[in-house]
């Protein structure tokens, strides 16, 4: 392995270039967020899709925790879909030791500690790379910082992985772990190693597996082209499978958690890949071109440029230069077709974005392009090539859509400064003054690019994703509302129907339905759902839901009631205040007579009743009309349909409240005659299912007449309208208070009870029968939970006054096996390491005189 040698020390220009890379990154970055008039820098909020719905308000739960204040601890969020596992949460979203960061801010300030988080992973990935780079051979160490930078800000770094911060871990680990494999090359000691691959797993397991499948292709390359003996070849290959081995074994205790989580999750989508077309690629490699589902392989045009140059450039030699291109067309390729994509995605098609691994294909661009510069940089042959390959480039990328017109001053301006910078670093010899100038220009030109490449993502992104407004009134009001209704573990306080996000309850307090993350238990959405409830992104961000009958199944006391947010373009503001409606149910844990029987069926109001353990519910024979008043037997509505303004008719018992069950119908709905406000729906197949929604009380007539406003086509179900009986309500709720638990105490992940004397039949627990609970009655033994249509149920002995369950989040005890198993081997090699230096080192041990007489004669 080469290394740098300078009179201040081999690693002097490499902290220079470390701290030069991370500074043009942060420049970079908060240069783009100042054009586009983003936040914290503009009105304009960055808290798109993913952001501003999973990371903020887990940060904000982490943050809670930090500090004490929130419901549960690390095994059991309480706060989230009614009971969920946070352990597979944690290590998905919060496993990169920069989350903890978000302690030292105020809790109002949370979206501004993500985006500080964000701006210094993507930084830390720029130090790292630069160092990497002069690792791999010596070079300008200024040079190292710029391409440092590059790497950071690549297209998949600044249009995809900054609304998904967890990813950064990713980009980080990268460079880090080819660090490793330099380690492993010189075979030097392997426990840094293995903690930086343990702390990369950790971080985020996902974009590790796909760094480390990109850190195992540049070693075998690297050993490729250093040509050691064939032992020492596989010597360095085994002990850099032996430190990733440790490494993950190590990060097992999350690693196998989180897997064993998505078993249980709800499956979502599943997806077939389909590879983009080639001109979308090759866009994706201009500055200022965005796009969802394209691969985003902007690196700059001073790194592409160099990197298009290797091929050609002479004082490179011929087998380095031939390796790394076939590096990067092999990789390239990879990318676009099916069986390696799968390989790439640890065999699993992602819902979203299908290139995910494009860090890796920038990482060796950039790769590239350092061997293109470290040997002198490329003269007026290899430059004039790579232009003329950049050409080919642009004229493929012309004909895609993803190409803007401001692409071209972009490119056009970031290409003349490389290149004019390149020719003159190369004319310039030992002369400092024209190095001087061609190190402005090419900086210049890189800042510019990557700013205004990054502006456009930032502004394009607002048009295509969903967003959220930061922290803010709204968000206040809600919190203040909770806080004050909050008494958990009495009873829930639902942070409510009108949500801002998609987790509420992490993020303004309480203990609601509402649940967004990859990890989803299958239990929690099939059973919210088959009682009435919404969601969106496939089923895996699960909506509260705003009924009588199962806030009093799940004990939600208190229900806060929010306005529309109006940053939310599809829901009006109608200038109401917050408020929170109060209602008697019973405690979290209540005594049914008998075992579940029966299942769920078609009708979420059936399904409630079967919940509840009462009939409550009259539903009723039902017509939909069009807008002339005749019968549509389809009941299918919509713009652009024979019922363009439809309404349905039933009859209902005079007094009852009127729900409406339309998961197919995407509009408003408004009970005529009651002055009642109209109830929103969502509806959009296959991303979002509508909620169940009260409408106002049945007139005296019983004549009941909902009045549609579709905005997209839909359909009706039969059983649509349900009409609910508050008084038959009130009183199953009076019978299950009366019967429940007298006491409920509730830590991290244990539930304890005190039942009433001679209760006898099954306790049943107010939260989703999630894999990992083990329940014991009384003095009996601890055995695993049973189901009560969804929920967590515990048969009763004779006699039993007590309940205690436990959760221990599957996985877990298989990773802390491993990791113990990994941690026992890597103290055992690195004191055998040791002892085996010492002996290497010793000196000889030295003879008397006598001794060597006597060996003489």
């Amino acid at each position: 392995m080469q290394r740098v040698t300078t009179p201040g020390g081999p690693r002097t220009p490499a902290r220079a270039a470390a701290l030069l890379a991370a500074a043009v990154t942060v420049t970079a970055l908060c240069a783009a967020d100042v054009l586009a008039r983003s936040y914290p820098f503009g009105p304009r909020t960055r808290s798109v899709n993913d952001l501003g719905n999973q990371y903020v308000p887990f940060h904000a739960h982490l943050w809670d925790l930090l500090h004490g204040r929130a419901d549960g601890g690390l095994l059991i969020n309480w706060q989230s879909g009614y009971g969920t596992s946070f352990l597979p949460d944690l290590g998905t979203y919060l496993g990169s030791p920069y989350a903890l960061l978000v302690a030292v801010f105020p809790r109002d300030r949370i979206d501004l500690a993500v985006y500080v988080v964000t701006g210094l992973k993507t930084a830390s990935a720029a130090a790292a790379m630069a160092w990497l780079l002069l690792t791999l051979r010596p070079g300008r160490w200024w040079a190292a910082g710029l391409l440092g930078a590059s790497y950071a800000l690549c297209g998949w770094s600044v249009a995809d992985a900054s609304y998904n911060p967890m990813w950064l871990d990713g980009l980080i680990a990268l460079p880090l772990l080819c660090l490793v494999g330099e380690r492993a090359i010189a075979g030097r000691g392997r426990l840094p190693g293995v903690l930086v691959v343990a702390l990369a797993w950790t971080a985020n397991f996902y974009t590790a597996y796909m760094a480390t499948l990109g850190a195992a292709l540049v070693l075998l390359l690297r050993l490729l082209l250093i040509r050691p003996p064939r032992r020492q070849a596989l010597a360095a290959a085994g002990r850099a499978a032996l430190t990733v081995t440790l490494g993950v074994g190590l990060a097992a205790p999350l690693v196998t958690v989180i897997w064993f989580g998505t078993r249980h999750a709800y499956p979502g989508r599943v997806r077939q890949f389909a590879p983009v077309p080639a001109e979308d690629v090759a866009a994706r490699l201009l500055p200022a071109t965005y796009g969802f589902g394209s691969p985003a392989l902007y690196v700059g045009a001073l790194a592409l440029l160099l990197a298009l140059a290797l091929p050609f450039h002479r004082a490179v030699p011929v087998r380095v230069r031939a390796g790394w291109t076939a590096l990067v067309l092999a990789v390239a390729l990879s990318l676009q077709w099916g069986p390696t994509h799968l390989v790439w995605h640890a065999f699993a098609t992602p819902q979203g974005s299908g290139y995910r691994q494009a860090f890796v294909l920038c990482g060796l661009l950039v790769l590239a392009a350092w061997h293109a510069l470290a040997y002198g940089p490329p003269g007026p042959r290899a430059l004039g090539a790579a232009t003329a390959l950049l050409v080919l480039i642009i004229a493929v990328a012309a004909r895609s859509e993803l190409v803007r017109p401001y692409t071209w001053p972009v490119l056009g301006l970031a290409v003349t400064g490389a290149l004019a910078g390149l020719v003159l670093l190369g004319r310039a010899g030992r002369r400092a003054g024209p190095a001087a100038l061609a190190v402005v220009l090419l900086l210049g030109a890189q800042l510019g690019e990557t700013a205004a490449t990054s502006a456009v993502a930032t502004k394009l992104r607002l048009g295509h994703l969903d967003d959220y407004e930061p922290w803010g009134p709204r968000q206040e009001r809600q919190a203040a509302a909770v806080a004050r209704a909050d008494d958990w573990p009495r009873y829930r306080t639902d942070p409510g129907r009108a949500q801002t996000v998609g987790n509420d309850p992490m993020l303004v307090g309480g203990q609601g339905a509402a649940y967004y993350s990859s990890l989803t238990p299958d239990v929690l959405s099939r059973t919210l759902t088959a009682l009435g409830g919404g969601w969106t992104s496939r089923g895996r961000s699960v909506q509260s839901l705003d009924n009588a009958v199962t806030d009093v199944v799940f004990s939600v006391g208190a229900r806060v009631h929010s306005p529309p947010d109006p940053h939310q373009k599809y829901l009006p503001p109608d200038g109401t205040p917050v408020t929170v409606g109060r209602q008697d149910v019973p405690p979290p844990v209540t005594v049914r007579p008998t075992a579940a029987t029966g299942s769920f069926g078609p009708s979420p109001y059936r399904n409630q009743e079967l919940l509840l353990g009462s009939r409550v519910y009259t539903v009723p024979r039902l017509t939909v009309h069009d807008d002339d008043g005749r019968p549509v037997r389809t009941r299918r509505v919509g713009t652009g349909t024979a019922a363009a303004k439809p309404a349905i008719t039933a009859v209902c018992p005079a007094g009852t409240q009127v729900q409406l069950w339309a998961p197919h119908f995407s509009g408003t709905a408004r009970l005529a005659g009651t002055g009642a406000p109209a109830a929103v729906f969502r509806f959009e197949h296959p991303r979002n299912r509508a909620a169940m929604e009260p409408l106002g009380r049945t007139p005296a007539s019983g004549r009941v007449r909902v009045e549609l406003t579709p905005s997209r086509p839909g359909r009706v179900p039969a059983g649509a309208v349900g009409c609910l009986d508050t008084g038959r309500l009130h009183t199953a709720a009076a019978r299950l208070k009366a019967t429940g638990a007298t006491r409920v105490t509730v830590s991290d992940g244990v539930v304890r009870a005190e039942l009433p004397a001679g209760s006898k039949g099954v306790a049943v627990v107010a939260a989703p029968r999630i894999a990992g609970w083990r329940c014991a009655a009384g003095d009996g033994p601890a055995r695993p939970a049973e189901q009560y249509h969804g929920l967590i149920a515990v048969p009763l002995d004779a006699g039993a006054t007590r309940l205690t369950c436990t959760f221990h989040p599957p996985g877990l005890r298989l990773g802390t096996t491993v990791g113990a198993a990994a941690l026992g081997a890597l103290v055992l090699l690195t004191a055998f390491s040791a002892v085996r230096r010492r002996r290497t080192t010793a000196p000889p041990t030295p003879t008397s005189p006598r001794e060597r007489v006597t060996t003489a004669s």
